[in-house]
């Protein structure tokens, strides 16, 4: 997503000085079923750099699954412990 130009931050500075009933905002449909809604899908948890030993065959494997191998073992360790958070 690129950043707003001038002109688009001015409008932003504006809009935000006016009361939520003064915008107009009839060009947006309003949203009615969400049924197709994803739960999380812009939701980007913070990262925190740490540094961790993994048992090296464990390592090479993930590794061997191509490029992110380092999202793919969050995401391994963020199903487990949602599995154990449940169960807890």
């Amino acid at each position: 997503m690129s950043k707003p130009g001038k002109k688009q931050r001015d409008e932003i500075g504006q809009l935000s000085k006016l009361p939520d009933n003064e915008i107009d905002t009839s060009d947006i449909p309003e949203v009615v079923d969400w049924n197709g809604a994803e739960v999380g899908r812009f939701y980007r948890p913070v990262k925190k750099q740490v540094t961790l030993r993994l048992d090296a065959d464990m390592l090479e494997w993930f590794r061997g699954q191509g490029k992110k191998y380092q999202t793919r073992i969050n995401q391994a360790l963020r199903e487990y412990m949602e599995q154990h958070r449940k169960a807890g």
